[in-house]
């Protein structure tokens, strides 16, 4: 007999022996046993978490001699017959490889005829996804309303692709990925039934690497038995897989701890003996980061993925809570940097000196260093102390607005807007009069005539004045009557005598005639008449 694989020979054969999915498998019992029979299911998720399984055993539950039931008994010869993949009711199509709509056609053709040796005629459509779009349009009635004895099983691990119309005719489960816990449990059960040793730290890596599958791991088992001749060791199967030892991980960062530069690059020199990919190397450590800071946060919540739970909580209480933030933010910023690097190594251990060359502590007694204020440097910090320490210019050294001092005379007038009536009444006198102002020094033009000084006191308020007056705020402009007459300036002779133009002599203002008396006498009377 030849040899058959660790994830056909433990496949399961019922509902007990399924691992995990326990909110599937409640469910299908529930209906089993109570006979709420639906006639489409559709079950989702990643690969080799038991789609496929549950589907054969809800036909074994459907068909088994002895009636429908959530425990099929496993020896008759419909049980069996399922078990070997050769039961006629049972038809397993590979939607992959068939996705025409003339292969639907035809499944559908058949669908028609009673099972033949069966209760139900169960059709399993892997892979659904694959359907094309007309082959989906072909199953949508036959779908909604099948033949009483006719079952349909969807098993899909991408149902995003699925149409709506399909997804609403079906009942669906969502099967989940396979944790690295529940994986080292089951394959420790297995390795114990197939008398093959093995270290729990192996079996941790395996669980690791199956990423969620079952099946994976299963698969990884039988190569990690392979390779060690028999036997399941970590050192074969970290060879086997070419990840990182994590103890060399952990020496890294105790290394930063320490603020030991030495340590750091030896263990780089250590980790680049193996040749790893150095974006891997970061990944590694940013999970570790991670796990060290769940174990600050809450320590019963590490799990012990890769068997070194004792490691991480001796980290984490060594390693303070913002440097551990601090870290992993910087690994995330260089591995996305490491492809710019010149070098992956290089790139690598810049991204280590980076973070011992930013630690905010070299050790747990030292005193921490003040920040620095964010987007300041200290150059302009320091050119707004200078600043700050300058004497002030002195008032006296400012430019004050020239302004011409007010006429006392003026200060109790009533504005120019004002009608010219109200001029006449005689203002209240001033009770406090107000300081008079610094006279201020006009510029000496040579068209302005010296101003009579003003009297120091202040007269009383005339009509004439207060009529003519202006408001304050407004300055007093000379008329051109007092302006000084000035020479006009020499207009230039023309470069060619042209005569000047009749017009500018019209534009001269002509003087009229003024009527005199003795030419009034001379105008007779008729004139008027």
């Amino acid at each position: 007999m030849s040899y058959q694989v660790l994830a056909r020979k433990w496949r399961p054969r019922s509902f007990r022996e399924m691992v995990g999915q326990a909110h599937v498998l409640k469910a299908l019992i529930n209906a089993l046993d109570s006979q709420r029979l639906h006639h489409a299911y559709l079950f989702t998720g990643t690969r080799g978490v038991g789609k496929t399984t549950i589907a054969r055993i809800i036909a074994k539950c459907l068909n088994c001699e002895t009636g429908i039931t959530s425990t099929p008994c496993g020896t008759c010869s419909v049980c069996k017959e399922i078990d070997e993949g050769r039961f006629v009711d049972l038809i397993e199509i590979d939607a992959a490889s068939r996705t025409k709509v003339e292969d639907t056609r035809e499944l559908l053709d058949n669908v028609q005829y009673a099972p033949s040796r069966g209760r139900f005629k169960v059709y399993l459509i892997d892979e659904v996804h694959m359907l094309s779009s007309h082959s989906f349009n072909a199953l949508l009635k036959t779908l909604e309303e099948p033949p009483p004895y006719v079952k349909f099983i969807l098993a899909t691990t991408d149902p995003q692709k699925l149409p709506a119309t399909i997804l609403s005719r079906c009942l669906q489960f969502s099967l989940k990925n396979m944790t690295p816990e529940r994986v080292v449990e089951h394959l420790t059960h297995v390795l114990g039934v197939e008398n093959v040793p093995f270290e729990d730290d192996a079996l941790w890596l395996l669980g690791r690497a199956a990423d969620g599958s079952m099946r994976d791991a299963m698969s990884l088992t039988d190569q990690a038995i392979a390779f060690g001749e028999g036997k399941v060791m970590a050192a074969d199967v970290r060879a086997m897989l070419g990840t990182l030892d994590h103890g060399q991980v952990f020496d890294v960062l105790t290394a930063l701890l320490e603020g030991d530069a030495r340590g750091v690059l030896e263990a780089v020199r250590h980790l680049a003996e193996q040749g790893p990919d150095w974006s891997g190397v970061l990944s590694e450590i940013l999970n570790v980061l991670h796990r060290v800071a769940i174990a600050q946060a809450l320590p019963e919540g590490v799990d012990n993925g890769h068997g070194d739970r004792e490691r991480v909580l001796a980290l984490a209480q060594a390693l303070p809570a913002e440097d551990v933030q601090f870290y992993y933010q910087m690994g995330l910023i260089g591995r996305r940097d490491l492809p710019l690097a010149p070098d992956p190594r290089g790139g690598f251990e810049m991204v280590l000196l980076r973070m011992l060359a930013f630690r905010p502590a070299d050790s747990e007694d030292a005193p921490r260093q003040p920040l620095k204020p964010v987007g300041i440097s200290q150059a302009t910090v320091d050119s707004r102390t200078a600043v700050a320490d300058v004497t002030p210019v002195a008032s006296a050294m400012q430019v004050a607005p020239v302004m011409a001092a007010p006429d006392p005379a003026f200060e109790a007038v009533v504005p120019a807007a004002a009608p010219v009536q109200a001029a006449a009444v005689k203002p209240e006198p001033v009770v406090t009069p107000e300081p008079k102002p610094e006279p201020v020094e006009e510029i000496d033009l040579p068209w302005n005539e010296p101003k009579a000084p003003v009297a120091d006191k202040t007269p009383e308020a005339e009509p004439d004045v207060a009529a003519d007056a202006e408001p304050l705020a407004e300055p007093v402009l000379e008329t051109v009557s007092e302006q000084p007459d000035l020479t006009p300036m020499p207009t230039p002779a023309p470069a060619s005598p042209v005569p000047d133009a009749p017009e500018a002599e019209a534009s001269q203002p002509v003087e009229e005639p003024q009527a005199t008396p003795a030419m009034l006498e001379a105008i007779p009377d008729s004139a008027y008449m």
